[in-house]
């Protein structure tokens, strides 16, 4: 599973790279040819690529930091930092595998999609390992519960909008995940203050 993880990491850094590189060189190297309009297309994607798992990476420091501030609140954050980690997971391979779908608001359960395989049973989408790639640090957690948990709210709203900006350019593949990402999110925001209600 932790293989599997950092393959996909591995994958998309190494096309990162070589996407962003400089322009190439033509045989007997006196002058560098300008990119063709695939490979500025394939840089384009990776740096959004890039950015669309850094954004999601800044979602799920910021639950581990209101976790680490505030342990009594382990039951019903951890499902969604899981949610967060996944949709990481699913963001840095690409758009290979489908992202966690939001938790439950009555069970307080992460669903998962499954895989159907030859006999017809269903497995379940176990989450790979988060990729390295991460956001900026995240702000101290405030003292108060209550107030932690609408800055995390409005943290994951944030996340929200800017998934669905970037899906905008975003190849039709990859668009479908953020899009799926960005309503996961939009989910968080809400179970994390009006949907923890009553």
């Amino acid at each position: 599973m932790g293989r599997t993880g950092t393959v996909g990491r591995r994958a998309l850094l190494t096309a990162g790279a070589v996407a962003l590189a400089g322009c190439t060189s033509d045989a007997d190297g006196e002058r560098p040819k300008a990119p063709s309009a695939a490979e500025r297309a394939a840089r384009a994607e990776a740096r959004r690529r890039l950015r669309s798992v850094a954004t999601a990476e800044a979602l799920r420091e910021r639950y581990d930091a209101v976790l680490a501030a505030h342990p009594a609140l382990s039951a019903r954050l951890s499902p969604l930092r899981a949610a967060a980690a996944a949709h990481a997971t699913a963001l840095g391979e690409g758009g290979t595998g489908a992202p966690v779908t939001p938790v439950d608001g009555r069970t307080g359960q992460t669903a998962q999609h499954g895989k159907t395989g030859k006999t017809g049973k269903t497995r379940k989408n176990v989450p790979a390992p988060t990729p390295t790639v991460s956001g900026p640090s995240a702000p101290p957690v405030a003292a108060d519960p209550a107030v932690a948990l609408k800055e995390l709210s409005a943290a994951a709203r944030k996340t929200a909008d800017t998934h669905t900006d970037a899906l905008l350019d975003a190849s039709p593949e990859y668009a479908r995940l953020l899009a799926s990402v960005a309503a996961a999110a939009a989910v968080h925001a809400y179970l994390l203050t009006e949907g923890g209600r009553g």
